[in-house]
């Protein structure tokens, strides 16, 4: 009996969650907000990375692709090897859950990708997947590709908060209070921000910036740093770092040959 109540409360959470983002995502039908999905493939070869790679190259991105699910981003560290980042950006939540069976079920992809969905337990094509799903901000509804050229350096960034509250201060910050401007302003070229629905380390918000060059980069956050408008907001103390923010991860990656962002 305790095991049946126990089911029933967690279908009905998962029914309220899904229920309150059907409805963030149609307040304003001028600007849907994506979804998006960000995948971590842990390896711990460089031969484990080599076939991943194969696999998204060669299988996972057309197929996704074929799923409507464009522009597919994969990332690696900018120093090490492991783990492969992937970006998946979704128009609704039927688009993520359906997408496995999706590809399971599109012959192109089961074909070019069996060494991968065929690997056996003694030699796995992959450590772990973890993946996190993130609804898009206001201020940036939908994924950008600010940078195309092939020397492109992209930025992760995740800012964890210390309460809920605090972290939907953040996100205000960068919508109303007009971060997201200052940031394309100086440079600092957006690729999406995303408040984080499922996953680790919530609460918590994670953006990605691209830049022609790590000159670029540098420059962009330079300028950043000695804006006006910048130094005003974050003298703001309902803004300060120190009282809505408990952790900063920063990671530099780049994009691999085939990555469409």
């Amino acid at each position: 009996m305790m095991q049946r109540r126990t089911f029933l409360a967690a279908a009905g959470a998962a029914a309220t969650t899904l229920g309150a983002m059907q409805k963030v995502q149609g307040e304003d039908a001028a600007a849907p907000r994506q979804l998006y999905e960000l995948r971590q493939y842990i390896v711990s070869s460089p031969e484990q990375r080599a076939g991943l790679e194969t696999y998204l190259n060669e299988a996972a991105v057309p197929a996704w692709n074929r799923a409507g699910i464009k522009p597919v981003g994969v990332f690696v560290p900018a120093e090490g090897n492991s783990p492969v980042y992937v970006l998946l950006p979704h128009s609704s939540l039927e688009s993520v859950a359906a997408t496995t069976q999706k590809l399971l079920a599109d012959e192109e992809h089961v074909k070019k990708g069996a060494a991968l969905l065929n690997a056996p337990k003694d030699k796995p094509a992959f450590d772990r997947m973890e993946s996190s799903l993130l609804l898009a901000f206001k201020g940036m509804p939908s994924l950008e590709t600010p940078v195309k050229n092939p020397g492109r350096v992209f930025q992760l960034r995740i800012y964890e908060s210390p309460s809920v509250k605090t972290g939907q201060k953040k996100i205000e910050m960068f919508n109303e209070a007009g971060e997201i401007k200052i940031f394309r302003r100086v440079g600092l070229n957006p690729v999406f921000f995303g408040e984080s629905i499922v996953g680790s380390k919530m609460p918590n918000l994670t953006y990605m910036l691209g830049f022609e060059s790590n000159e670029a980069q540098a420059a962009g956050w330079k300028k950043f740093l000695a804006d006006p408008d910048w130094l005003k907001l974050r003298g703001m103390d309902e803004y300060a770092d120190k009282n809505i923010l408990s952790n900063i991860t920063n990671l530099p990656l780049k994009p691999t040959e085939f990555s469409q962002i």
